[in-house]
């Protein structure tokens, strides 16, 4: 199989915690994230391995409903988000990394892999401009993370 990624990495001017918080509030989602329109959360409890949530979002002109489940979580350091969406499997990463005590930097790492490594919808989402659009997605949800977190420094 054959599989194509993106990675965008980003620096928030505030620590590891207040930046974990609102990366994982998925009450809030929609609040912080001007990309995300809606987010139903399917699990109970505390985000963490098995949590499960359908979040919406405009991507290429449409708005699409993805369910997506955590699969790994290292707080406040890394978490993994997978999905599965038209026979392709995406995974998520999200490392924060501590820059000194008031600084985090943000890397999320969005891989696609397709069924057999037949490219269809994939070369659509990441070959050439697909790649930079999720690029840009990605770019504008950290953007709006700093935004959030930054505000909130008193």
């Amino acid at each position: 199989m054959t599989s194509r990624g993106v990675v965008v990495e980003r620096r928030v001017a505030v620590g590891q915690g207040p930046v974990w918080e609102a990366l994982t509030d998925l009450a809030g989602m929609e609040r912080v994230l001007s990309g995300v329109s809606k987010v139903e959360i399917i699990t109970e409890g505390a985000f963490g391995v098995g949590t499960r949530w359908r979040e919406t979002r405009r991507m290429f002109g449409k708005e699409a409903t993805e369910e997506m489940w955590v699969t790994a979580c290292e707080p406040p350091d890394r978490y993994v988000v997978e999905a599965e969406s038209h026979g392709t499997h995406y995974v998520s990463e999200w490392l924060l990394r501590a820059d000194g005590p008031s600084a985090t930097t943000v890397r999320m790492t969005f891989t696609a892999v397709p069924p057999g490594g037949v490219m269809g919808l994939l070369a659509r989402i990441l070959g050439g401009v697909g790649a930079r659009a999720v690029s840009q997605a990605v770019a504008r949800d950290l953007d709006d993370i700093a935004a959030a977190v930054e505000g909130r420094r008193g």
